[in-house]
């Protein structure tokens, strides 16, 4: 059976059991839809589409911020083991998810082992025995909630008039770490003594944050190691090399490629819009490329490639300066993190960028890509697509959002399309990679679905409608630095 058939076999049990709201993850894409073929052709960055704005998001599965969404896969209710009162073993039962806004403190875990003690197989009814990183005692009702929309508004408005993805699943079930090594590159494989793009191979890559420290990359502290998961999906923590390219068995050979190389090899401008980074403390945390040596520790770090504060980008928008390919990672403020924020201004903040960007002279040349970049630890109903790889993934689902003037117009009240289409963050890669014709990096962007049947590369640009929201672009260009982390897990 395929991947896709796979993921509609399980949503078919779910639906039935946890009644959930709409379920085909099967489905094919409307007959509007031109053939992936068809998007590499027009896609090159000379056609279109010339501009990628890829926003990162933090910790959130798709059912936490749209259940409920109409047309969407999605469940308010879920499952949980509890002990049988024979006194063997566990049954399952029915439980209502709570709704909670999205400044709700509670901070779940999500690390490899969390994932796997939820997916239990696919069953995807373990949550409540996932164990707090901090005193080792179950979460119980901790992970069964979903986000109030009214603390949401711009997300949803969003996925009501642009594109929504219900079938978006992290490359791995872990953190941030190596979510956004994903995003940059499709995967964290860093073997040489095997082929890391041959799926029968016995392969290591990195999964789960590395050792305490400061930064996550080249500039972390001394003596700090990575975690490793080999071909057999065996993990062994602080069992890798120093968190820095140039330590990997395979920097000699150029193995660790990212988009960066790809990018530069032909000449296309990028930029990765960062918080205000300073070595050695929290603020370190998070640059993806941190950890690629050519980029720390060559030219890019300080021409401009890396651009700090991640405001930087309503400037470059509104001076005409806005790079061919944009990796945008918010303050953590801003982020959706759990427990960051007394506010919930992370909405507000994508829809301003959405919105600077939509009234710009950019509008009809750049597609917008918001992904969350993990499952933060919260329930999701719809079980990861099979085979499972061997670098510990696929995840579980993480909404992702597509605004843009050739996002296919679907049959919601506002035009908003809801892809079925079973995707990872390599089909993200993917996508980038067809829209610059930059040939392939050989990770998961090889296996992944492209996102790119999501366009109508063919269609008259649809027209720009502000998105509402509570914060406007100046309350974002006058935050001051706060030093903390987009994420520490």
């Amino acid at each position: 059976m395929s991947v896709r058939g796979l993921a509609f076999g399980f949503c078919a049990v779910v639906a039935t059991s946890l009644g959930i709201t709409a379920c085909n993850a099967g489905s094919s894409a409307p007959s509007v839809v031109p053939p992936q073929s068809d998007h590499r052709r027009h896609g090159s960055g000379t056609g279109s589409i010339q501009h990628v704005v890829l926003m990162i998001q933090e910790n959130r599965t798709f059912n936490n911020l749209f259940a409920g969404f109409p047309g969407a896969t999605s469940s308010k209710t879920g499952v949980e083991l509890t002990p049988n009162p024979s006194g063997s073993g566990y049954i399952q039962k029915k439980i209502k998810l709570k709704k909670v806004p999205l400044t709700d403190h509670g901070n779940v875990t999500h690390l490899y082992k969390a994932f796997l003690v939820g997916w239990d197989n696919g069953a995807m009814d373990s949550f409540n025995l996932i164990k707090y990183v901090v005193n080792g005692k179950p979460e119980g009702k901790a992970p069964y909630q979903y986000v109030n929309p009214k603390t949401i508004v711009p997300y949803w408005a969003i996925a009501e008039q642009w594109g929504l993805a219900d079938e978006m699943f992290q490359s791995q079930g872990s953190d941030s770490f190596t979510a956004h090594q994903e995003l940059i590159r499709g995967g964290t494989c860093i073997s040489t003594q095997y082929t890391c793009e041959n799926p029968s191979s016995y392969t290591i890559s990195l999964i789960d944050p590395p050792t305490t420290s400061a930064a996550w990359g080249c500039d972390s502290n001394q003596g700090a190691k990575t975690t490793i998961i080999n071909g057999d999906l065996q993990v062994t923590p602080s069992g890798g090399p120093f968190p820095c390219s140039n330590d990997f068995p395979d920097y000699g050979s150029g193995g660790y490629a990212t988009l960066r190389d790809l990018l530069d090899k032909k000449s296309v401008s990028w930029k990765y819009y960062t918080p205000k980074w300073k070595p050695n403390t929290p603020s370190a945390l998070w640059n993806a490329f941190d950890m690629i040596a050519p980029v720390r520790y060559g030219p890019e770090w300080t021409d401009g490639h890396i651009s700090s504060p991640e405001s930087n980008i309503f400037t470059d928008i509104q001076n005409g300066a806005l790079p061919a390919m944009s990796w945008v990672i918010p303050k953590a403020a801003n982020s959706d993190h759990p427990g960051y924020s007394m506010k919930d201004t992370g909405p507000a903040w994508v829809a301003s960028v959405v919105n600077a960007i939509g009234q710009s002279q950019y509008w009809n040349s750049t597609a917008v890509i918001v992904v969350w970049d993990d499952w933060g630890g919260f329930y999701d109903p719809v079980a990861p697509p099979l085979p499972r790889d061997d670098q510990g993934g696929p995840g579980f689902r993480v909404p992702m959002l597509v605004i843009s003037p050739y996002v296919i117009k679907g049959n919601g009240s506002q035009g908003g399309y809801v892809s079925h289409t079973v995707y990872e963050f390599g089909s993200i890669v993917r996508f980038i990679e067809d829209t610059f014709n930059l040939g392939r990096l050989g990770t998961t962007d090889q296996s992944s679905t492209s996102m790119g049947d999501m366009f109508n590369l063919n269609q008259s640009p649809r027209p720009f409608q502000t998105i509402p929201s509570n914060y406007k672009r100046e309350y974002f260009l006058h935050q001051k630095p706060s030093n903390v982390p987009v994420d520490t897990d």
